[in-house]
């Protein structure tokens, strides 16, 4: 099997793997238990929050572990209650979760993104107004790879908070930043891109599903949203994922020590495809190379069905996908690649390869290979 979807998901490392065995079975013991072999697993529990809290430039006790990204996403969100007044920025370009928690909120506003999908400055700077109390941007979008400007944005929220504190104003302004996507691929450093708010996720970083974090900053006060026991500050009760928290420590530990070697690895193989797919009829390449992450190569074949090239290359043993999985599951036609100004052709002719660690140069080729034989037969079939 070639697996062009990495962005969807990854396998867990060997690594990550061997730590997290011996947590489901000799060392199962429950972290809240006083007895000393449970003491040492919440040892081993609080060392891996630390260990992955580093890795972003933070301490364990900043991280509440979720069951990921959309978790996460949710918990941060809690800041803003439902159908209020309070305004909410967020990317054109962002996971379903965001998006559904800003309509969730009410009065919320989108910022435009520009032909890559990569945020427009001047429209966030014209849409921040002294209402807007939660802004969320992703670090990289989920379907087009592209990176976006974090630090700048939140050059102005701090005068803007700065402005209302000389105002006497006391609205409240926070910003979020959703890193799944570009955790273990590029730096991801707190006190860069100053954020009082990050959205972790294992499952794109080689470690196991269903495990994640968000960092909260000290000024930031969130409302649980599950309750019980107390764990984890109080905001998200329940016996903590010891293994698969020790399992996203290993991988993202691992994989920040390669990033530089993986990066100039998987920019090679994008570099190769896309001079690969250059003479596919029509083509249109999404996203700038230079504002994207390095194993992303998004295209557009107009005037072609991309379910149906999906399929075809499913059947030669080849995985990609048409956006981000949670959408393409639903059929729903790509809000991101609607905002980047693709018209309901050239969506549906839209395909997501993302590379990563599984893949060599003899994959890509192979994949060129296929890809042009089907879609030549799609082209055969459509003028018959």
């Amino acid at each position: 099997m070639i697996y062009l979807d990495h962005a969807a998901a990854t396998p867990v490392s060997e690594k990550a793997l061997n730590a997290m065995l011996p947590y489901f079975s000799e060392q199962f013991f429950n972290p809240s238990a006083a007895y000393l072999p449970a003491v040492e697993v919440r040892h081993a529990y609080e060392a891996a929050k630390d260990e992955i809290a580093h890795v972003v430039g933070a301490k364990g006790a900043d991280l509440v572990m979720t069951s990921g990204a959309t978790e996460s996403i949710n918990l941060a969100f809690s800041l803003i209650p439902t159908n209020s007044d309070a305004e909410v920025l967020i990317s054109a370009v962002e996971h379903a979760a965001v998006l559904e928690n800003a309509k969730r909120c009410g009065n919320y506003r989108m910022i435009d993104v520009d032909q890559n999908g990569r945020v427009l400055i001047n429209d966030f700077k014209n849409k921040l107004s002294s209402k807007t109390q939660f802004v969320s941007v992703c670090l990289a979008s989920s379907e087009l790879g592209t990176i976006q400007p974090i630090a700048e944005i939140a050059s102005f929220i701090r005068a803007e908070r700065t402005r209302r504190a000389l105002a006497g104003e006391k609205t409240p302004l926070y910003f979020h930043c959703d890193a799944s996507q570009g955790l273990g691929v590029m730096e991801v450093k707190l006190n860069r891109l100053d954020v009082d708010l990050l959205t972790l996720n294992a499952a794109k970083v080689y470690g196991p599903k269903g495990i994640g974090a968000l960092y909260v900053g000290h000024n930031v006060r969130l409302q649980p949203l599950t309750v019980g026991g107390g764990q984890e500050m109080g905001l998200r009760s329940g016996t903590e994922n010891v293994p698969a928290t020790i399992g996203f420590a290993a991988a993202i530990t691992d994989a920040e020590k390669h990033i530089n070697s993986e990066r100039k690895r998987l920019m090679e193989l994008k570099v190769k495809l896309h001079r690969l797919l250059e003479d596919l009829p029509n083509i249109k390449f999404l996203g700038n190379i230079k504002t994207q992450l390095a194993g992303f190569l998004p295209i557009c074949l107009p005037g072609l069905d991309a379910e149906r090239i999906i399929f075809a290359l499913e059947e030669r043993g080849i995985c990609v996908s048409t956006g981000a999985a949670c959408a393409a599951s639903k059929g729903i036609k790509s809000p991101t690649l609607r905002a980047i100004g693709l018209s309901d052709e050239e969506i549906a002719g839209s395909l997501r390869i993302t590379m990563g660690k599984l893949n060599t140069e003899q994959d890509i080729e192979e994949f060129s290979n296929n890809l042009h034989e089907v879609v030549a037969n799609e082209l055969s079939r459509i003028h018959k």
